[in-house]
């Protein structure tokens, strides 16, 4: 089982990347390869998919959406390939939202979610999505902050004095309040 894989991308697909580690090239298939730039180096969470037919890799940038991933795989009727097209969701509280909300409307427009697979998400995982998505509400933060030249210890020093229970907009004016003072 792998965690991460550290590498630098040589391929860019609608389906999946191409990270080289070590003189050898893992296919990772990703929500949104176009966030990977060619030629760059990344840090890749990755889930290891095994079947009696195949063994793939799911790469995130961000582990927390790795970890919600796996959440959706373990809902009954939802596979790898379902699962990720959930995961081009921009915003992880969204979705959050929609599944305690019990607003399988909002499942459903992700390709290949009818509306009993969206039911099935909302009863399995109604209630244990809110440390997940909470995590990565703050590592949108960190990234967004960071794309403003702050730096990783500024902006956990700062963070810690930000209620990051609020949406992350209001986090992130909140912290350039306390960046700004």
């Amino acid at each position: 089982m792998y965690s991460y894989i550290k590498g630098t991308i040589k391929e860019v697909t609608p389906t999946h990347i191409v990270c080289e580690n070590n003189n050898i090239g893992y296919l990772i298939f990703t929500p949104n390869p176009y966030l990977f730039k060619i030629n760059l180096e990344y840090t890749i969470f990755i889930y290891q998919h095994v079947r009696e037919d195949n063994i793939s890799l799911f790469g995130f940038l961000e582990k927390e959406r790795r970890n919600l991933f796996i959440k959706l795989l373990g809902v009954s009727g939802i596979g790898p390939k379902s699962a990720l097209s959930i995961m081009t969701v921009e915003n992880a509280l969204d979705l959050q939202k929609a599944i305690e909300e019990g607003n399988s409307k909002y499942l459903t427009t992700f390709p290949g979610i009818g509306q009993k697979s969206a039911s099935q998400i909302i009863l399995d995982l109604r209630g244990k999505l809110e440390d997940s998505a909470n995590a990565t509400q703050v590592t949108d933060v960190v990234l967004a902050l960071e794309a403003l030249g702050y730096s990783k210890e500024k902006i956990k020093q700062v963070l810690k004095n930000v209620d990051t229970t609020l949406d992350t907009k209001e986090i992130i004016k909140s912290a350039l309040k306390i960046i700004n003072k």
